[in-house]
């Protein structure tokens, strides 16, 4: 038995060391710890991924309207650039931020737009000839057709006139132009100047349907003097006869000196283009890129020994022989037998031997027969520069405007005279004689 004193200490003791009992691991106290470190954890895990993704949809954002940016800058770029003119010069300023100086140049490939205002304009020209040949020592004659181009450059009241290459016409005895609705109609030459190559044709208009009146254009005439070396050139001509077609090239080289591929003479300055121009396309157009022709196309200058090189009679240098030759009365050829003439032998003198000699340039009478210009006081060593009103430089010239006058007409011819001051011009009235009725005698 206990007494009361003991049983108060021993329950004393035991609610004490009931009450400072230690505590075991995994407990209330630890686990709540463990909860709020895994919500904490949690807690930043998600919040590190919504700002990774919201960090990666801002950079995707930025990216985006740097992309339309880039490309808005690459299209005004673009836009800028095909608005400026081939060569403009335009400041760039780089990443390093220095300023640079760009050519931006447009090349142009598509000419559609320049072709149809121009086509309208341009001609194919048939020419019958008659040529002289000869088989196992006979001669012979024959007819031959050759084609050629031309481009209407005016009208008067009664014609459409035609500026073509005088080769092209050259010896003719028929002449047919088609137009571009594929009409065709019988031409007259108005007027020709051999030296330069150059001659105008006239059709006449009542012989023209309003179809085709309405369908032609008159082209414009540009200035060869303001071209530069490299600027984009059209050719557009009756191409080997098989009606009109378009090359396109550049201006290579001006001012050139060219050989005549038959005689060797030498032509007047000219321009040189790497367009193609063929045979067919003597007498056509070439264009620059407003429209305008620039030059008259000639095949015959260099032949077809060369390739890349094409040339042109330059239409500033034309100007003046093509509205001489427009303004002529509109002859027929006149039959052999009809034909008259001066009575004359001649040299030509040509711009060297001016040059060399102090003579001016023209036909240098070398004989005088009786009749003809011996009866109107033509003399030998006279030199003829005029005929008609038209300019003469060569014996082929003279010729070429004879063909045109019976005998029996009386023609104007301007000669330079030599004395002891010089040269003094006067104009001869001359009757043309009958090629039997002239005298071989001087």
């Amino acid at each position: 038995m206990y007494n009361n004193e003991e049983n108060n200490n021993y329950q004393n003791s035991y609610s004490y060391s009931e009450y400072q009992k230690p505590q075991k691991k995994g407990s209330s106290g630890t686990g709540k710890k463990i909860i709020l470190s895994i919500i904490m954890g949690a807690f930043f895990g998600l919040s590190a991924s919504l700002c990774f993704y919201l960090g990666n949809q801002l950079t995707g954002s930025q990216m985006t309207a740097a992309g339309i940016q880039s490309g808005a800058a690459l299209q005004n770029q673009t836009t800028e650039r095909t608005e400026e003119q081939s060569g403009a010069e335009k400041m760039v300023v780089s990443e390093s931020g220095i300023e640079n100086t760009q050519t931006v140049t447009a090349i142009v490939t598509d000419v559609t737009q320049v072709v149809d205002e121009v086509m309208p304009s341009v001609v194919s020209i048939t020419n019958t000839a008659l040529v002289t040949g000869q088989f196992w020592g006979r001669e012979y004659q024959t007819e031959q057709p050759s084609s050629g181009s031309g481009i209407i450059v005016g009208e008067n009241e009664n014609e459409l006139l035609i500026v073509t290459n005088y080769h092209v016409i050259e010896d003719s005895l028929d002449l047919k132009v088609q137009f571009i609705d594929e009409s065709v109609a019988t031409a007259k030459v108005k007027g020709s100047a051999s030296s330069m190559d150059l001659a105008v044709l006239a059709v006449n208009i009542s012989d023209l349907e309003a179809s085709t009146l309405e369908s032609i254009s008159i082209a414009t005439l540009g200035d060869s003097n303001s071209l530069k070396v490299g600027e984009p050139a059209i050719a557009i001509g009756n191409a080997l006869g098989y009606g009109q077609s378009v090359t396109t090239g550049v201006i290579s080289a001006l001012d050139r000196q060219i050989e005549m591929a038959e005689d060797g003479t030498t032509s007047g300055t000219l321009i040189q283009t790497d367009a193609a121009i063929n045979p067919g396309n003597s007498g056509g157009a070439l264009l620059n890129m407003k429209g305008e022709v620039i030059g008259i196309n000639s095949n015959k200058i260099g032949g077809s020994a060369i390739e890349g090189m094409g040339y042109a009679i330059p239409i500033s240098n034309a100007k003046p022989i093509i509205e001489d030759l427009m303004s002529r009365e509109t002859k027929d050829k006149v039959e052999q037998e009809k034909k008259g003439y001066l009575g004359i032998s001649g040299l030509d003198v040509t711009s060297d031997v001016s040059a060399m000699y102090g003579m001016p340039e023209g036909v240098f009478v070398t004989q005088v027969y009786e009749g003809g210009a011996k009866s109107a006081g033509m003399l030998k060593g006279d030199i003829i520069v005029g005929f008609e009103g038209s300019k003469i430089r060569t014996m082929e010239d003279l010729q070429g405007y004879l063909e045109y006058y019976e005998m029996g007409e009386t023609v104007e011819v301007t000669v330079q005279r030599g004395n002891a001051g010089g040269y003094e011009e006067i104009t001869l009235q001359i009757m043309l004689g009958a090629q039997s009725t002239i005298q071989q005698n001087p």
